[in-house]
């Protein structure tokens, strides 16, 4: 498995490109100063990243191995943040700190990537078709990054991709045992459903 994927006969145009790299260098910089290089451990903002890496190489793979990552959650993103935005509904809390006004409004804006970065991959999806290995390629990526993700974080400050419990710190089973669990329910509870939906609606890549 190479997780480069061929270049397809459909590029994706230059201006885009550049316009995403550019999000990309304003992103980087302020989120590793605000939220330290830990943050970069989330499954979104592995995204924001490899979307960029995928739109230069014109790659359906990573397109595809992205799209089963992060398209279901963040799309629950964008419904939580503008249920609340405009109607006041609270649909999720995965939004909930765009509305924290001790947040800068600044990085709070940032955090609008969430809704770009689903439409980009649906986009290059359309342009470069869905490419079938990402289900094993997504697998053995999320089972790099929850154990290092568990490894670096700290039970009491942080919870990135969940490693310590659904919302908060959670205590009703060992903390591996949750872990092994999430290792589990990633790639068969998201990558596999997304996987199967994407197959039927995109046309394959190659």
């Amino acid at each position: 498995m190479t997780f480069v994927g061929e270049v397809m006969d459909s590029e994706i145009a230059l201006w885009i490109k550049i316009a995403y790299t550019v999000q990309l260098a304003v992103i980087l910089p302020v989120y590793a100063v605000v939220w330290g290089w830990r943050n970069f451990l989330w499954f979104s903002d592995i995204a924001l990243i490899t979307t960029g890496i995928a739109l230069w190489l014109d790659s359906a793979l990573l397109v595809s191995m992205m799209a089963l990552a992060v398209l279901l959650p963040e799309l629950l993103w964008s419904a939580s943040y503008f249920c609340r935005l405009l109607f006041g509904l609270r649909v999720t809390d995965l939004a909930g700190y765009m509305f924290d006004a001790r947040k800068p409004r600044f990085v709070r804006a940032l955090s609008l990537f969430h809704v770009v970065v689903p439409a980009v991959l649906i986009w290059m999806l359309h342009e470069l078709g869905y490419d079938a290995r990402a289900l094993a390629g997504q697998t053995l990526l999320a089972w790099i990054v929850l154990p290092l993700t568990y490894s670096v974080t700290t039970p009491a400050h942080e919870n990135i991709n969940w490693v310590r419990g659904p919302v908060k710190l959670q205590r009703r089973v060992p903390p591996l045992v949750w872990l092994a669990f999430l290792m589990l329910a990633f790639p068969v509870g998201l990558y596999l459903p997304t996987h199967l939906a994407l197959r039927a609606l995109f046309a394959p890549a190659g």
